[in-house]
């Protein structure tokens, strides 16, 4: 049997979708795996023993009409038996229904083109989660029901590391303190604390705890993590002449490391998948529910401005929710570092 992954999103939608190929190959381990990504994520499948091949994929290349239709024929080629499709972009829902598959399986609560039915098995995506896992894995998971019975399913995403991975001394000289990852940045400005309060809880930390601090940013955010070390008026443990250059680097450098202290993203579904304790901030239009897995008070906590001032929700519409995306700083304003911090606390006595 020979079968397709579709996960053209970014790094931690694609670790958590990576829980359909574990299962489907524990059930069949002569299956053939295959996953599609954006070349930019791929790292947090390498090393995958239940991946057989990780087809990398240019994001704007994609989207090019002429590309497209000529991935689409090599698609084709392929004669895949089954291609899960968890995200239902338009592309992977074209590739879904030319690819020639005998079974295609993915929502059909996205928008559609026309009358068309994109998947031979289209799937209602889940009112709400009632999995430890959260809804996000969940969804992702729920479609390899529509593919047979794969109980018991094992819903927590893996990363691998070869010996020689492990083995790399990310840490230089910093070995003799724990070390606490910090992701002073989310993916996204929406994504992103206020860089005052930042600096101030990692003021806190630095205070508090004899521990050493180390930024993860992205490249192009590298000027305004220096701006949030500027704020800092306790520097003398903060790690700088450390960085991860790649995903796959990150996760070298995370699984050396003892806790993640992090905006909500991709590094904490790395994290989480490297079995370390993490604390989570979420931005005030991500939907907690989706996205929180895990967690349990203790290894894993998260805060909202949900959470912790739910009146200021009370009597929003879709719409004028979805307008907090494009301009959340004045409820981040009011999720502040004095609201942050006793959650804070009580996670770092627990897990340093």
């Amino acid at each position: 049997m020979k079968i397709l992954i579709i996960q053209n999103k970014r790094i931690g939608d694609v670790l958590i979708a990576s829980v359909i190929a574990n299962n489907f190959k524990r059930k069949y381990p002569d299956s053939e795996v295959h996953f599609m990504a954006y070349d930019f994520t791929t790292g947090v499948l390498e090393q995958n023993p239940n991946i057989d091949k990780i087809i990398a994929i240019k994001e704007k290349e994609l989207k090019k009409i002429k590309n497209l239709f000529k991935f689409i024929l090599e698609i084709r080629k392929e004669k895949y038996d089954i291609i899960f499709d968890p995200y239902s972009k338009t592309q992977s829902r074209l590739i879904c229904k030319f690819s020639g598959a005998k079974q295609t399986i993915g929502h059909k609560s996205r928008k559609r083109f026309g009358n068309w039915n994109y998947y031979t098995h289209p799937t209602e995506g889940l009112q709400s989660s009632t999995k430890f896992c959260g809804k996000a894995i969940e969804d992702r998971v729920h479609l390899i029901e529509y593919a047979g019975d794969f109980e018991p399913i094992d819903y927590e995403p893996k990363l691998f590391l070869s010996e020689s991975e492990k083995n790399e001394n990310w840490l230089k000289n910093y070995h003799d303190k724990k070390v606490i990852m910090l992701g002073v940045l989310g993916s996204t400005p929406q994504k992103s604390m206020p860089f005052e309060y930042v600096a101030t809880i990692i003021d806190y930390i630095a205070k508090n705890y004899d521990a050493y601090l180390l930024f993860n940013y992205s490249p192009h955010q590298k000027k305004d993590a220096l701006a949030i070390y500027e704020m800092c008026q306790y520097k003398q443990n903060i790690i700088l002449d450390i960085y991860a250059p790649s995903i796959r680097d990150f996760i070298k450098l995370m699984n050396q490391c003892d806790v993640l202290v992090a905006n909500e993203g991709g590094t904490v579904h790395i994290a989480k998948a490297l079995q370390k304790p993490t604390f989570t901030i979420f931005s005030p239009y991500v939907n907690k529910a989706h996205w929180a897995s895990f967690e349990d008070g203790i290894k894993h906590h998260s805060i909202h401005l949900l959470d912790k001032k739910p009146e200021i929700y009370d009597g929003f519409t879709y719409e004028e929710r979805k307008q907090i995306e494009q301009n959340p700083r004045e409820f981040y304003l009011q999720l502040t570092p004095e609201i942050i911090i006793p959650d804070l606390e009580v996670f770092l006595k627990n897990n340093l």
